[in-house]
């Protein structure tokens, strides 16, 4: 889709290896409140599809990952993590449970690591592990009138289809696998459908959204759309360095169901508590929180800043940080280190903006 975006004036960027467009010439803003507000379409072909099948898949992938995949029901999806043996994140996935197979979805710049990950685990298990980025394509369609917009080009009852399921159905007449999910605050579909095809279901959905206000979507607008929600990105809000818990996924950590990697180490973190936690920010003097800035009380740095921005809808200034535990409480006084100066914070209540559609 390179020359669709460069002739709608996208502006280009490297991304993990890819060049994608960071913007469109509405800016990070409108587009931004578009997916608020009506509908937007994002090429996140960049991500990666893994696909896991075989006698052994569920042992195999209770081996590998933090949630409790033996109550994975056929046609949901599901968030979970892969981690280490010391707890830290190896990536975090969506797995869509279809009737043969389960398709995991993972981060762009961690698609080669975490394949050869699961594929170095995979001894001892019956069990078959099959990268088809290259072969698979992925559009997502978000904001309020993505079901209106998709209903015109799809078979399937779009309207019967709760959060969070997935389905094998047709986009346009091309075999197409819709997801309820996405990574934005807002109802909406994944889309998952031959590399080949690419072009034709892209031009389908601008022409069918064109009379709900539909535009494209590029990094920028994605970044600060999952970041009001405060959904967390691999390489700023979990890491090798994070583990789940003190990024406040502890609810994708199913300790109980028992043995799978990092679990004593995530255990251990549960019973004696996280040294820091992952706390909203709101800016109370002027200054841009950035990743990579410290956070502060007094002349001590208790923390950092994951990711800070303005938050359009939120019309704030606003950042997610670590800060140790004991200065992570809603409403305690901080600042930010920002080019040499201080600039006074407080500690706010995550989520920063509430998804208000159904669930």
């Amino acid at each position: 889709l390179y020359d669709r975006h460069v002739a709608l004036g996208g502006r280009m960027v490297e991304f993990a290896g890819w060049m994608l467009p960071v913007q469109y010439p509405t800016g990070p803003t409108e587009e931004h409140l578009r997916v608020r507000e009506a509908a937007g379409l994002f090429d996140i072909d960049h991500m990666g599809q893994i696909v896991v099948h075989g006698a052994d898949a569920v042992p195999f992938l209770q081996h590998v990952l933090t949630a409790d995949v033996s109550s994975f029901e056929v046609g949901r999806a599901y968030y979970g993590l892969m981690c280490y043996d010391d707890g830290g994140v190896v990536d975090d996935t969506f797995v869509y449970r279809l009737p043969d197979r389960y398709f995991v979805v993972v981060n762009a710049a961690n698609n080669a690591k975490d394949t050869r990950w699961l594929d170095y685990h995979r001894a001892g298990f019956d069990v078959t592990v099959e990268n088809v980025s290259d072969a698979t394509y992925m559009l997502a369609l978000q904001g309020p009138k993505a079901e209106a917009i998709l209903s015109s080009l799809c078979p399937a009852e779009l309207s019967t289809m709760p959060y969070h399921t997935v389905i094998e159905t047709e986009v346009l007449g091309v075999p197409t696998i819709v997801g309820r999910t996405g990574y934005t605050g807002e109802d909406g579909f994944e889309l998952f459908f031959p590399a080949e095809r690419a072009v034709d279901v892209w031009d389908g959905i601008m022409d069918a959204g064109a009379p709900h206000g539909l535009l494209p979507i590029g990094l920028a607008a994605r970044d600060s759309l999952r970041f009001e929600p405060c959904f967390p990105l691999y390489g700023q809000e979990i890491s090798a360095m994070v583990d789940p818990i003190e990024a406040g996924l502890g609810w994708a950590v199913a300790l109980s169901k028992g043995p799978f990697i990092g679990r004593e180490a995530l255990l251990k973190t549960r019973l004696e508590g996280a040294p820091n936690r992952l706390v909203g920010l709101r800016m109370t003097q002027g200054g841009v929180p950035r990743h990579g800035y410290e956070v502060v009380v007094g002349d001590v740095v208790v923390g950092e800043v994951t990711t800070g921005m303005y938050a359009p809808t939120a019309e704030a200034f606003l950042a997610l940080a670590y800060v140790a535990t004991e200065y992570s409480t809603p409403g305690t006084e901080v600042g930010i280190m920002i080019r040499d100066r201080v600039r006074s914070a407080v500690v706010e209540k995550k989520p920063f903006y509430r998804p208000t559609y159904r669930r």
